[in-house]
């Protein structure tokens, strides 16, 4: 049994929920996001609680009732408070800037590197070394944030590349001579 999809989510102030069919739209303060649900998962607001439930009782079911309601739980908190993703870049020369929803980086490569950032999602880049991402849509966050690092990712031996914030790079010895 799914524990997660058990469990209920309490709709805050301020917060609108349409259920139409398998259809649900959130909006909040932040923006409106939209989703389909799968015809074996009913949700069901009562009382500014949502409650995810089964139709069919399967396993696979069951798993989907706990995907559905953490994606709906994710946009209750988008739409709220929204989402920050943090990438630091490092390496001698290694900058990036903003201009308008084109992040160009300039990370070792001969020619800089433009990335086009999707239209939900905004970035701030503090000191040349700090990529700031934030949107309402956790998923589109996380892709975007995938993307920009696998545009140069961090190398073992000096640690040069993309990485996330709070994301450790396991560092190797480099040749046994050297010291």
């Amino acid at each position: 049994m799914s524990r997660i999809g058990k469990q209920p989510i309490s709709v805050p102030a301020g917060v609108k929920v349409d259920l139409k069919d398998q259809h649900i739209s959130v909006t909040g303060t932040k923006g409106s996001l939209k989703r389909d649900i799968i015809d074996e998962i009913e949700v069901v607001l009562e009382n500014n609680v949502l409650r995810v439930n089964n139709r069919v009782e399967s396993n696979k079911v069951n798993a989907f009732r706990g995907l559905t309601r953490s994606l709906i739980n994710n946009m209750i908190i988008g739409v709220t408070d929204g989402f920050k993703r943090t990438l630091v870049i490092e390496g001698v020369g290694y900058r990036a800037s903003i201009s308008s929803s084109t992040l160009t980086l300039n990370v070792g490569y001969s020619n800089p590197v433009e990335f086009k950032l999707p239209q939900t999602v905004t970035a701030t880049v503090d000191g040349n070394t700090k990529i700031v991402l934030e949107s309402i849509d956790k998923e589109i966050l996380g892709l975007t944030a995938s993307r920009i690092r696998q545009i140069r990712k961090p190398e073992p031996y000096k640690g040069k590349g993309i990485r996330y914030e709070d994301e450790h790079i396991v560092r190797k010895a480099g040749k046994a001579g050297a010291k």
